[in-house]
């Protein structure tokens, strides 16, 4: 008896060190396989970042960045969110519903850390601005590793491609190459689809494409889209030309003066934010020194969300919706 206990014993000591041996390789000490697609590194917006595995607590700030993680069917994978612009789509209600906001507008520091995560996804430099102590390179030392969205850091003009690569690059971060590839086919098959059907427009039969004045916000001065980002691209594919396309920044100030001069044919008004686009709209027709604008003057006022033309999974139906308006 006393030899059966002695061996009984030594065998059940040896369990929970055959279960040690196994947690991090098979029974040969080999250790366990990496994930599909991993190491991945990846540089963005001037910061290299190796992932050995997927990202398990995101934080997005911004809704561009929000919207492509949702779209990606990553929502198990977020550990909070902030900043909308405006409303999430409805097919992303329910689950944005289920997701922790930390704030309405950019969380600080202190209450980012809170949500644990190890990767902090924003839309827009501001997302990262040091003076507020979210540097990229604060979550660095912290241990979290982060994305920029490509439009936030572009030293040229961005482009539909742009998004692709966005998208493409998330994908990819979070090892759903296929989900991103999937959504950038069924992108390109919706931007030909419009493309062939903008071909029976009028501005397209005579070759000449209407002149855009995008109104953001301003009095003084008129708040509008340069020729840097991805609005620009949206407003050419939709037939479009953006007067303000020679302005090299994605958003500049540009004097009431300027929009008398370039004489826009339309008005593609940004909907975001406490002025609704009634407000907007009654502030350029009010305006004297605007009378004989033409897109005034005949009131031709298109209309987009502020979410719609930025980089992110909403540009391509948003070239679809300003061509059939234009």
């Amino acid at each position: 008896m006393s030899r059966a206990l002695r061996v009984l014993t030594a065998a059940a000591l040896l369990v929970p060190l055959a279960a040690c041996s196994t947690s991090s390789g098979d029974s040969s000490g080999k250790p366990a396989a990496k994930a599909p697609g991993f190491p991945y590194t990846v540089t963005n917006c001037g910061v290299r970042t190796t992932y050995d595995a997927p990202p398990e607590r995101a934080v997005t700030m911004n809704q561009h960045a929000t919207e492509v993680m949702l779209e990606l069917g990553l929502k198990d994978r977020l550990a909070g969110t902030a900043y909308l612009d405006d409303k999430v789509l409805p097919k992303y209600e329910r689950a944005y519903e289920s997701l922790p906001v930390l704030a309405e507008e950019y969380p600080s520091y202190e209450k980012l850390l809170s949500a644990d995560p190890d990767f902090v996804y924003g839309g827009y430099a501001s997302a990262f601005l040091a003076g507020d102590g979210r540097s990229r390179s604060a979550l660095a030392k912290s241990g979290i590793k982060s994305r920029l969205n490509v439009e936030g850091c572009a030293k040229r003009a961005v482009t539909m491609d742009d998004v692709y690569r966005e998208v493409r690059e998330v994908g990819a971060t979070f090892g759903v190459r296929e989900r991103a590839e999937k959504w950038v086919s069924g992108a390109k098959r919706e931007l030909a689809a419009t493309a062939k059907k903008s071909k029976n427009s009028q501005n397209s039969k005579s070759g000449k494409p209407v002149s855009v004045f995008v109104y953001d916000s301003g009095d003084k001065t008129a708040f509008t889209a340069g020729g840097r980002g991805i609005g620009n691209d949206i407003i050419e594919r939709a037939g479009g030309r953006n007067v303000f396309a020679d302005v090299d920044k994605a958003f500049s100030d540009a004097s009431w003066e300027k929009v008398v001069e370039r004489r826009p044919e339309a008005i593609l008004i940004l909907d975001y934010g406490a002025t609704t686009v009634a407000q907007k709209k009654k502030r350029l027709l009010d305006d004297p020194a605007l009378a004989d604008v033409p897109a005034v003057k005949h009131e031709r006022f298109a209309v987009l969300r502020l979410s719609d033309v930025v980089t992110g999974v909403r540009a391509p139906k948003a070239v679809e919706k300003l061509a059939g308006q234009l």
